[in-house]
């Protein structure tokens, strides 16, 4: 029986076998399924009176953009764009806060991948970006080094980049990233828990009508819905429990606090949404998160740790994989220079992420590669042009000649909570602009 079962599977195999050798894949040139691209041509910029050398196409299902100076010093930075939706259009986004024409002009070619997916894709950037490394050798010429550079979800990417392909990348500059993984989305359904034990108004796992009927309670029981940037403390007792949970969740007392709640008091809610039964990660990055061990501080004057819905992760598996995949871990285990930057105030992607980066590479004994800047603004990265040249600088001045530069202390509560905090790196003649009002001038 087991060989005549043998020969019946043996013979639907070889019926199926030439369907699949004729089967047409995708063509590398061109993106997925479901996928379009737009990238408008890149006008080449002037470095030092000369027109800049531009390339466009697609290269394994993603858009891309290179730029050339005229004399190229033989080293190659890669950008890694942050989330860019759940929609099915693939941009390419150059290095920005004026870097472009900064690389461009101490020398260094930049490289640009839209990524051949959307979401919280994290593995399509990892894998996306290398690719389009590997293309600017065969396309340019071999690099003599490779720095990346990610913002946001990017850099997550970067992150996990330089541990997925050691010795392959010669230092990242991570602003405003995910450097704590998992602990980004137990975050944002920690805002949503807390917020509704405080309340007393509970939706979890929420519906479609969370947002406009459910929110309001929320925010009207806890006086949030009246509070404003700048304007007066309109939140009762349990509001004001919430906001010093937000703040400890999100990276401890610092600088600026109150005001980045205000800031932000809303934005949490909206990405709390339906589950989507059956969603890989990338399309529903939630089902990673979970609130099973969170201890939240205060606990007075109401018992938030006994009434809190207690939530186990959905996917548990992608949850505990060290697998290159939607959202990887950062492991904290970097083997070259790290320079990163991020926002005092940041609620999105908030200053903890820092802090988690920095305990996991003390862990590891990696801190002497880790310098991190902490920048009093309280949006998203929101950083001026003047703090991202001095870190890209400080980065290329620390691979090439080994010496350190200097960073802030993320990991010692009493340091974070100096009235001082953040001053050594942000741009004093930006005071005006942006949230930055929101934060005492610095001295």
């Amino acid at each position: 029986m087991r060989i005549r079962a043998l020969a019946v599977v043996t013979t639907v195999l070889a019926a199926l076998a030439p369907a699949a050798a004729h089967a047409d894949p995708v063509p590398d040139d061109r993106p997925l399924p479901g996928y379009t691209i737009q990238n408008p041509v890149l006008p080449p910029v002037q470095v030092n009176g000369e027109p800049s050398r531009v390339l466009q196409g697609v290269h394994r299902h993603a858009a891309y953009d290179i730029e050339v100076p005229p004399r190229w010093n033989g080293r190659l930075a890669l950008y890694a764009h942050g989330y860019a939706g759940q929609g099915k259009v693939l941009t390419v986004s150059p290095p920005p806060y004026g870097l472009r024409q900064r690389l461009l002009d101490q020398g260094f070619a930049w490289a640009a991948s839209s990524y051949y997916a959307n979401g919280y894709d994290v593995r399509a950037g990892v894998l996306g970006t290398r690719d389009l490394a590997d293309l600017f050798t065969a396309r340019i010429g071999r690099p003599r080094d490779r720095v990346i550079v990610g913002v946001s979800m990017g850099g997550h990417v970067a992150g996990r980049s330089i541990e997925q392909y050691p010795g392959y990348y010669s230092g990242a500059l991570p602003m405003c990233g995910v450097l704590g993984d998992n602990a980004l989305f137990d975050y944002l359904l920690d805002y949503n828990l807390a917020a509704q034990a405080l309340s007393g108004v509970r939706e979890y796992p929420v519906t479609s009508a969370y947002a406009t009927v459910t929110v309001p309670k929320i925010q009207a029981a806890l006086g949030l819905d009246g509070l404003r940037p700048g304007g007066p403390d309109t939140t009762n007792d349990r509001g004001k429990q919430f906001r010093t949970i937000v703040t400890n969740r999100t990276g401890g007392p610092r600088p600026g606090a109150d005001a980045a709640f205000a800031v932000w008091k809303d934005f949490p809610f909206t990405l709390a949404s339906p589950s989507l039964p059956g969603a890989p990660p990338a399309e529903n990055p939630g089902q990673v998160a979970t609130n099973l061990f969170t201890r939240y501080t205060p606990n007075t004057p109401f018992d938030v740790n006994a009434a809190v819905q207690r939530v186990r992760p959905e996917n548990l598996p992608a949850r505990l994989s060290n697998r290159l995949s939607h959202i990887p871990r950062v492991n904290g285990r970097p083997t070259v220079p790290v320079l990163t930057l991020h926002n005092l105030g940041d609620l999105f992607v908030p200053f903890s992420m820092e802090q988690v980066y920095a305990s996991e590479t003390a862990r590891h004994h990696r801190s002497g590669l880790l310098v991190q800047r902490a920048i009093r603004a309280a949006q998203h990265c929101e950083f001026t042009p003047a703090e991202a040249a001095r870190a890209w600088d400080d980065l290329i001045h620390w691979i090439d000649t080994g010496k350190r530069p200097a960073g802030d202390t993320t990991t010692n509560p009493k340091t974070v909570a100096t009235p001082t905090y953040g001053c050594r790196f942000t741009d004093k003649a930006a005071y005006t602009s942006g949230t930055r009002p929101l934060y005492p001038p610095c001295p």
